[in-house]
């Protein structure tokens, strides 16, 4: 299921697919994405890159496009591979950084950058 809050410039994505499950937040108002792979129990932040990931008014058509036309081809599907490095426990400094909602989905969990 995906929400798109335009006020608060939020994109909140779940996966519900047994092991495989994930929750990811595009913050577009503090310029990251966040996921939470609950299989590995670790959160993955990755700072948004305007040329490969799409804007906050085009998520909503880019989805209703895949949802409806499944068979049409579109160039601007996001693709993001993880290679996980070091791992931390975020602080008081990185929660500014990265905003409260991806402090929410984040918190207490192994962060990877």
């Amino acid at each position: 299921t995906m929400t798109i809050d335009n006020g608060d410039h939020l994109v909140d994505v779940h996966v519900r697919a047994g092991l495989l499950s994930s929750d990811t937040i595009f913050d577009y108002s503090r310029g990251y994405i966040a996921t939470r792979l609950l299989s590995r129990n670790a959160c993955f932040i990755l700072k948004i890159n305007k040329e490969f990931i799409p804007e906050l008014r085009e998520i909503g058509r880019l989805a209703f496009e895949r949802q409806t036309l499944r068979t049409v081809y579109s160039p601007n599907s996001v693709w993001v591979q993880f290679q996980p490095g070091h791992s931390w426990f975020g602080d008081i400094k990185d929660w500014f950084r990265y905003g409260r909602p991806i402090q929410q989905l984040c918190k207490g969990l192994p962060l990877y950058q």
